[in-house]
């Protein structure tokens, strides 16, 4: 406990510099803002904002990232309540009860609920982050690298047993990504592979214009066909009254967000979940220990006190694989993985002990970025909501510009940007052809990690395969994955989940 509390105190004095604070100020801000824009997701800004972090100092990167990151979740849920128009894609369950709630005159306990939660998830989730970190960063010391491969390898079965869409298109996903990940140099001899005597391929694609190409590119296309049928406005905005929730709100409030917490701290640490997931879940749990579950969908305030704090407790606990076993655990984490390797940091539970000052200067701006997320969002819920009345296509052209700046900026290389391009139109290919990028950029990251682990252990064990299920955790590790990927080919669990994400 003590050694716990040495190690917060060093986190907050890293935190409460100066630097850091704007950046977690400037994360918080950023995050509010994507989340209340619709279409414009943490992924997208995250991978769009990668190539500015080139030139920031380590620890201010991260914590911005990371404010960009959950900040996202607490705008998200301000237009969802006031305008029926969910910001962020783990908003929409808060529609369904915080818009009702806003026709009833009670938009500001609405707002003032989902701050609550919000903010008591993401401090609780910050907790067992602090707690939980050190000691699974310990056993991942013990780790060789057939234990890191039998990981990775569990972590992929993970996404595709969550993902939204079809198991198969999932898979394919993931191997094209794991394809990807091999152009460049062989990681034994450095011979060149898959390059086709290009050498703009020779140290690999990129994975920064991979993300943006994929996520910002193809995201600012598919808004701008939507945009185009659509008519430009989102409705009339609703009147925010008195934001004090009274007594009995907080009572009915009180344990679905205990609910919501425990439920987005444990999905969001699950490879393949997140805040969606996590919200879905906490909406269908209250649903279901409701007295009248008729209820809701007519203004339940339980419907916006539990999704709300699930989906910023998992966006809080998805760190924590990412810290301590440098293993993403949904794609925004993939791309946090990036920007620790742009920085020349090497994921993993060394972090803890080589950069202290990092990892715990983390934890500790979480905490003040929730604080801050709380000041941001209800004062200025007005200017938040006037932001919606800017028609896209007036946004789309400076974020364009925007990223193929930064793109270029990486390595003064056009063949960057035409590579983001590329990869822009594939991600719009894969939208309309209702594939899920998200598990390609998963298997781009764990790819060349995976190849690396593969070879190294089997050179140490020369070339025996049975090294896999000869050590307890690997085989531990590739039967959890295998008894995933079975009951997702089972009949019956197949045809749950699909009526689940079609739900």
């Amino acid at each position: 406990m003590e050694t716990l509390f040495s190690n917060l105190t060093l986190g907050f004095v890293t935190a409460w510099s100066t630097d850091n604070l704007l950046f977690c100020f400037v994360g918080a801000l950023l995050g509010t803002l994507i989340g209340v824009l619709p279409g414009i997701g943490p992924l997208a800004t995250v991978a769009m904002l990668l190539p500015i972090t080139f030139n920031l100092p380590p620890e201010g990167a991260l914590i911005m990232l990371a404010g960009i990151y959950y900040g996202a979740q607490y705008g998200g849920s301000t237009t969802a309540i006031l305008l029926n128009v969910p910001g962020e894609s783990s908003s929409v369950v808060t529609a369904l009860d915080g818009h009702m709630m806003a026709r009833q005159g009670r938009a500001g306990v609405a707002l003032a609920i989902a701050a609550i939660g919000s903010f008591f998830a993401g401090c609780v989730a910050t907790v067992g982050i602090a707690v939980v970190g050190p000691p699974l960063a310990r056993v991942a010391q013990q780790f060789g690298a057939a234990e890191y491969f039998s990981l990775m390898v569990f972590g992929l079965i993970g996404a595709v047993v969550l993902a939204s869409g079809s198991v198969i298109k999932a898979i394919a996903m993931i191997i094209i990504g794991l394809l990807l990940g091999l152009v460049g140099q062989d990681v034994t001899s450095g011979a060149a592979r898959f390059t086709f005597g290009l050498p703009e391929l020779a140290d690999g694609i990129g994975f920064v214009a991979v993300a943006v190409g994929l996520f910002g590119m193809a995201e600012i296309m598919t808004n701008l066909e939507r945009s185009a049928k659509a008519p430009e406005g989102h409705g009339t905005v609703m009147k925010v009254h008195s934001l004090m929730p009274s007594r009995q709100d907080m009572k009915d409030s009180s344990w679905p967000i205990l609910r919501g917490t425990a439920i987005g701290s444990f999905l969001g640490i699950l490879p393949g979940g997140g805040s969606v997931l996590a919200s879905f879940s906490s909406y269908t749990i209250e649903k279901k220990v409701a007295k009248d579950p008729t209820r809701f969908g007519k203004g339940a305030i339980e419907g916006v006190a539990g999704p709300e704090a699930a989906n910023n407790a998992a966006a809080q606990s998805s760190f924590i694989p990412l810290l301590t076993l440098g293993i993403p655990s949904n794609p925004v984490m993939a791309l946090m993985i990036g920007a620790m390797t742009i920085q020349g940091i090497t994921p993993g539970p060394q972090v803890m002990v080589k950069q202290p000052a990092l990892f715990w200067g983390m934890i500790a701006s979480m905490w003040i970025g929730n604080a801050m997320l709380v000041i941001i969002n209800l004062p200025l819920v007005g200017i938040w909501v006037q932001l919606l009345k800017v028609p896209y296509r007036y946004l789309f052209p400076s974020i364009l510009i925007f990223c193929s700046i930064g793109i270029y900026s990486l390595n003064n290389s056009p063949v960057d940007v035409l590579f983001t391009a590329l990869f822009g139109l594939m991600g719009y290919l894969f939208v309309k052809l209702g594939f899920e990028a998200a598990p390609l950029l998963l298997g781009f990251i764990l790819g060349p990690m995976m190849e690396e682990n593969l070879r190294r252990a089997l050179q140490i064990s020369r070339g025996n395969l049975a090294t896999f299920i000869e050590r307890p955790i690997s085989l531990g590790l590739l039967l959890a994955a295998v008894g995933l990927l079975v009951l997702v080919i089972l009949p019956s669990v197949r045809r749950g989940r699909e009526d689940v994400f079609q739900e």
